[in-house]
């Protein structure tokens, strides 16, 4: 009995053995150095022995130059509009493109729609799925950025049996060499749980139009997930496929290093719930000319994190807040290339669906971009505002009271 049970076991430690990688030259060259750290580090840290560091005090000596400090760490308020942004019941304002200034008056785009959203469980052909759902994009301009006058329509759902029939929304704009560009999300009818959105575009001279729209989304979901049965229900897959498979969402078209940079967030077909929550992930696809055609990088994805995109130029690079969803959610994160991401800073508390102050872009310092723009808000699951927001860096934390 006993040689039987020694000899499988002496077997299984020789191919344990076997199997084991061999500790390359490589790879001990990669091996953090913790003998010589700057003791004002050590001080700063707060370590108590840097001769015994617990894994997180490991993780903060990895932390990048610069991190330290509190040049990405901004807080956030938000403050009610007036005009045609103040609450009106009934109607839907809700992800407020980027604000452009043109001459003294600012211009934002964003989606509307009225009256409440039944879910799946209704009358998909003739009810209204969410609060996104049957919309158009409108536009508004205000001198102050506080009192707001709706100026109407911009883009209108497409003409039925179009792929934009049932909804365009989740707008930004980007202006370049004297013309404007819209870029927004589309669902075509009927809203079913398994319908892809896309990517569409419309283009004008003017912010106040009239708009071209583009016959054809530019931007689709990848075509290699397949859904298991027939049954109305996302989350039943054969294979996921990519990490956009399902949805193209919340399109941002950048100018960037002489192309446009098209950043996107993306949804999966089959997506799960980790251990930061939705698996929601970014890409970026990127073009030659502003109407495309746009090419999908092949480092997609290019977070593993976020919702509504937010990105800003910095440094030569792309800045980005990733909000909400996934383990690096609530981040301000920047590239160099636009496409290699670094954590920078962990924000409290940040606004949904951002509309920056373009005016304020691409400055010496990261949050200059921050001091104020848009956003919206939920008064109720069937009903959002849109509101201002005000960012400031936070330079210290104080008790109440304390000078």
């Amino acid at each position: 009995m006993l040689t039987r049970l020694f000899l499988p076991c002496c077997l299984m430690a020789a191919l344990a053995a076997c199997s084991e990688p061999a500790q390359t030259e490589n790879a001990v060259a990669n091996t953090p150095d913790y003998t010589n750290i700057d003791p004002e580090i050590i001080d700063y840290l707060g370590i108590t022995d840097p001769e015994h560091l617990s894994a997180a005090s490991k993780r903060a000596l990895a932390w990048p130059e610069g991190s330290r400090s509190n040049k990405w760490f901004l807080q956030y308020e938000t403050f009610d509009l007036k005009g045609d942004f103040a609450y009106e019941e009934g109607v839907v304002r809700r992800d407020p493109s980027a604000v452009i200034k043109v001459g003294d008056t600012y211009y934002t785009w964003y989606s509307r729609s009225v009256g409440p959203s039944q879910g799946f469980g209704g009358d998909i052909e003739n009810d209204k799925v969410f609060p996104w759902d049957r919309c158009d994009i409108w536009y508004a301009t205000s001198k102050d950025g506080w009192t707001w006058e709706e100026q109407g329509v911009a883009v209108a759902r497409g003409e039925k049996g179009t792929f934009d029939d049932r909804s365009v929304f989740t707008v930004e704009c980007l202006p370049h060499d004297g013309k404007y560009y819209l870029t927004y999300q589309t669902v075509g009818g009927p809203y079913e749980v398994r319908v892809k959105n896309q990517v569409g575009m419309a283009w004008s001279e003017s912010p106040d139009g009239p708009w071209t729209k583009l016959d054809e989304p530019i931007l689709s979901p990848a075509d290699n997930g397949v859904w298991k049965g027939t049954a109305q229900d996302r989350f039943a897959v054969e294979k996921k496929g990519d990490f956009d498979s399902h949805k193209v969402h919340d399109p941002c078209l950048m100018f960037f290093n002489d192309k446009f940079y098209l950043y996107y967030k993306g949804e999966q077909m089959g997506e799960e719930i980790t251990f930061g929550g939705r698996q929601i992930r970014h890409g970026v696809a990127i073009a030659d000319n502003p109407l495309g055609p746009y090419v999908k990088s092949k480092y997609n994805p290019i977070s593993n994190s976020g919702h509504e995109i937010c990105v800003w130029h910095h440094d030569g690079g792309i800045a980005a807040l990733v909000t909400t969803d996934g383990p690096e959610k609530n981040t301000i994160q920047w590239a160099p290339d636009g496409i290699n991401f670094e954590i920078k800073s962990y924000i409290p508390g940040a606004p949904h669906a951002i509309g920056l102050v373009r005016e304020n872009d691409n400055t010496d310092d990261p949050l200059k971009i921050m001091e104020w723009g848009l956003t919206h808000q939920y008064v109720s699951s069937d009903y959002q505002i849109i509101r201002r927001f005000e960012g400031a860096r936070k330079e210290r934390h104080k008790a109440k009271g304390v000078k």
